[in-house]
């Protein structure tokens, strides 16, 4: 069990707050996803305030006591954040240090100089190479809007087809934000089916890979086939080191991008191989591979390696640090408020009612997992809430999986959240404006290869389940 999951666990533990059968449970579900999906889609109101307000709506409806709701929705919404929010900060302010630095830039420059001397056919997957590794540390709306003006500008240059290089770029981005850690979907979805985050890393990568090559490159033919616009001018915004005198080496960025990643996958190495818990070689790198540890590292290693690199002065790097933190605010909420409403769905006995209705059926877990992301993804627009919603409900069938299985769930479970961004979700009308699209455009293209993502990953997923 990851360390993520120790105070999640604790909370998982406590008696039901509600006697009510399995029919009543079932109509408090819906209606708590009901109040939800409409208050965020018919009404505007913040997912943070959605999430809290359904919560009470489901305790409601299933007749449990408001203050143990109150009491449920808390304890989940603070276990979350302390197990994952200082994870999201240090993200941000890795991803934010790799963008003021102009590191991102040198990345996207050397990968694109080096796709330039094939002729132009690289360069597809030279997009999705940049998206991918930037990808990384950046939280999706960052990342577009860090990737959309190298987006636009190598399509007016190279006089390439739009769709034909911002397609991959944005198949990366994605697959990146729903599928590796220490995205806030992934991580959220580990601490609630107590996952391995290693190994959940390590089988996320084997998934990725050749999603984005079927989402990204391959798709992006069609794509461009389909919807043939140029890129717009006026979305072509200044880029960071515009700014700059200098900038990171190609070398150092990557390195520093591929830190935390390398640190947790040591970790996951030791394990399979030592698979002694006491061992002092484990335990040591229980600590350097710990994602707390990885990722702090990182942020350490960057401040000198892109920070002082680009010349920044520690009031410099200071403000950097404090302008990466405001912007996750909302999505800490969010995620803290997920992990709230999670709790109150199995303090509530959703979880257990799961479990019991799921011994009949003969739908496999992975593919319920699924498709309950899928459902909840389609109806709120928000793969965060998808995967928090998701994974509180299928909880309960991780016990007694083994460690890669459970590894498997979380994948599908992020899998799922990306199925098909349609008009209330955020990243359709992002994509769409950037790009300059209709509706129509945005749905053939951005909402068709979320689509391919999904179902080419879940698939993945079942198939993988089948051999390990």
């Amino acid at each position: 069990m990851t360390s993520l999951s120790v105070e999640m666990l604790a909370a998982d533990t406590v008696e039901p707050i509600t006697s009510a059968g399995h029919a009543q449970l079932g109509i408090a579900v819906l209606a708590g996803i009901a109040v939800i999906v409409l208050l965020i889609t018919k009404f505007k109101v913040h997912a943070f305030l959605a999430l809290t307000i359904g919560s009470l709506a489901l305790g409601a409806f299933a007749g449990a006591p408001l203050d143990k709701v109150i009491t449920s929705f808390s304890a989940g919404l603070g276990s979350t954040v302390a197990g994952v929010g200082v994870l999201i900060a240090l993200g941000a302010i890795l991803g934010k240090l790799l963008a003021d630095s102009g590191g991102a830039d040198q990345i996207v420059d050397t990968i694109l100089a080096r796709a330039g001397k094939s002729g132009g056919k690289a360069m597809p997957w030279a997009m999705v190479l940049i998206a991918a590794v930037i990808g990384l540390p950046l939280f999706f709306e960052v990342g577009i809007v860090l990737l959309i003006p190298v987006v636009l500008m190598v399509a007016k240059r190279g006089n390439y087809s739009l769709m034909r290089i911002g397609i991959p770029a944005l198949a990366g981005l994605s697959v990146m934000h729903g599928l590796i850690p220490p995205h806030p979907g992934p991580l959220v979805a580990i601490d609630a089916v107590h996952a391995n985050l290693g190994i959940t890393l390590a089988l996320g990568i084997l998934v990725a890979i050749p999603t984005v090559i079927v989402a990204g490159p391959v798709f992006s033919k069609y794509a461009a086939k389909w919807v043939d616009v140029p890129a717009p001018e006026k979305m072509i915004p200044a880029r960071a080191s515009e700014q700059l005198e200098k900038r990171p080496s190609f070398g150092a960025s990557v390195l520093t991008i591929l830190l935390p990643v390398v640190m947790m996958l040591a970790k996951a190495l030791v394990d399979i191989i030592v698979d002694k818990p006491d061992a002092t070689v484990q335990r040591v790198f229980d600590v350097i591979g710990n994602p707390l540890t990885a990722l702090l590292v990182a942020v350490v290693v960057g401040m000198f390696t892109l920070g002082r690199a680009a010349g920044f002065t520690k009031g410099k790097l200071q403000e950097t640090t404090e302008k990466s933190l405001a912007p996750i605010a909302g999505v800490l909420l969010i995620v803290g408020a997920g992990g709230g409403f999670k709790q109150t769905l199995i303090d509530s006995g959703v979880g257990q009612m799961v479990l019991d209705i799921s011994k009949d059926w003969s739908i496999p877990t992975l593919l319920l997992a699924w498709l309950i992301a899928v459902v909840i993804r389609l109806a709120t627009g928000s793969a965060t809430v998808a995967t928090v919603s998701a994974a509180g409900l299928v909880a309960p069938l991780a016990a007694g999986m083994t460690d890669t299985h459970t590894a498997l769930l979380v994948l599908a479970i992020g899998a799922g959240s990306l199925f098909f961004s349609h008009v209330n979700d955020a990243g359709f009308w992002l994509v769409k404006e950037y790009f300059g699209l209709s509706v129509g455009q945005t749905v053939k293209t951005w909402s068709l290869m979320e689509t391919i993502i999904s179902v080419v990953a879940g698939g993945l997923v079942l198939l993988l389940s089948l051999v390990l």
